[in-house]
């Protein structure tokens, strides 16, 4: 296998638990340095909107400015927002870094990364690969954000049994992420020009809108579905599940932390049977047919009565939650022309971004009146149902090469 292939999993490994380490305790570090919950909800918003914007511009460009170059950058804005977070209590310098910079609050995938690196993982490997590829892309981060997650939240447990404070146990951690954040510069230095995406032919040079040009209409379809989605996600966005637990069981980090090391790996786990599934079904099909009940299943979750039971059905969700996103990913690769695969992946990526940018907002304000604490799970199960019905209808005749 190409040496590059090795490097951008190895990335995504490092990138991913960096992410899950901090998700944990990130909500639970500025509800500690003194800022109320619509601040935090507010704070989440505004650093998914920043990386909306800043990897709009890196992604749409990346074929043409590097893809290495491009992963650099976005590595580079990692650290340089970790180190913001841990310098300063000042809101509006919070504020500054969560829009520049580079946060996950979800312990998800954030940033240009999984644009350029998928686009350059389509270009070396055969398309008969791609899914089985992505199968194994998403299953590696699902485990390292799982070991972060878990890693994370014990460290600050431990940390303050040993007689650190709260706040300075939760500092550690984010010293963790930016330290991260420089590993995965001098990581992405080791690509090869391999990476790189074949130059466009100057003889009749295509009109490109935001990199895109004969798969624009298609893009820009799929993009308004997956914002949809990404919506209803961004109202539960790991950070903010795991203070829905601490404020709703009273139950601390490293408990957290492992609640949400098991729900990443199996997470991680169905992402290969998705391999399976769409091999036999169709991406589509698999895409649908397996996200509709782990939504339901998300509906049930704030319905349990006690906390064995909650944990139970977060589990149960999670087992089949991210079957979808190989063949998501996978599929949007195969319908667009090779030269537009990073600006296609990079424009459905930050419509994801934009829509999960505004809902954190809404959670945090219904996470402020009790009654309304469990709200954002039964808006975003049932949004997450009516993108799955919009995308079976609008897409269901389009199918990639492999299944014509």
């Amino acid at each position: 296998m190409n040496r590059n292939v090795y490097i951008l999993f190895s990335a995504r490994i490092i990138r991913l638990f960096c992410y899950g380490f901090l998700s944990v305790v990130l909500a639970l570090y500025f509800a500690r340095i003194g800022l109320p919950e619509h601040q935090i909800g507010l704070l989440f918003t505004l650093t998914l909107a920043g990386d909306a914007g800043i990897s709009l511009w890196l992604t749409t460009s990346a074929d043409r400015f590097g893809r290495r170059r491009t992963l650099i950058a976005g590595a580079l804005l990692m650290a340089g927002a970790g180190v913001v977070f841990i310098v300063t209590r000042n809101v509006p310098l919070l504020l500054a870094a969560a829009v520049i910079g580079v946060i996950s609050p979800s312990g998800n995938e954030i940033g240009p990364f999984l644009s350029v690196e998928q686009a350059a993982l389509t270009q070396l490997l055969p398309n008969e690969k791609r899914t089985q590829a992505f199968a194994w892309y998403n299953l590696v981060g699902s485990f390292a954000t799982a070991i972060g997650a878990l890693s994370g939240g014990w460290l600050a447990q431990v940390l303050q049994l040993r007689g650190m404070s709260p706040l300075e146990a939760y500092r550690s951690v984010l010293m963790g992420y930016a330290l991260g954040g420089l590993v995965l510069v001098f990581h992405f230095l080791m690509l090869s020009r391999d990476v790189e995406a074949a130059a466009a032919s100057q003889t009749d040079p295509p009109r490109r809108v935001l990199g895109l040009h004969r798969s624009r209409n298609v893009v820009i379809r799929l993009s308004a579905l997956f914002a949809l989605d990404a919506f209803a996600g961004g109202l539960i966005v790991q950070a903010m599940i795991a203070y829905w637990f601490h404020i709703k069981f009273g139950i601390d980090a490293g408990i957290i932390g492992s609640i949400f090391f098991g729900a990443n790996i199996l997470a991680g786990a169905s992402a290969l049977l998705a391999v399976r599934l769409a091999t036999r079904f169709g991406l589509i099909n698999t895409m649908v047919f397996t996200h509709i009940p782990s939504n339901l299943l998300l509906i049930l979750v704030p319905l349990m009565p006690t906390l064995p039971s909650a944990i139970t059905v977060l589990l149960l969700r999670f087992s089949i939650s991210q079957m979808d996103v190989p063949t998501r990913q996978s599929y949007t690769m195969a319908v667009v022309s090779p030269d537009e695969r990073s600006a296609a992946s990079g424009v459905t990526s930050i419509a994801r971004s934009v829509g999960a940018a505004i809902s954190p907002t809404l959670t945090g304000y219904l996470f402020a009146v009790p009654a309304l604490l469990s709200a954002p799970f039964y808006l975003a199960g049932g949004l997450k149902i009516v993108y799955d019905v919009l995308l079976y209808r609008g897409f269901r005749a389009m199918k990639p090469p492999e299944e014509n």
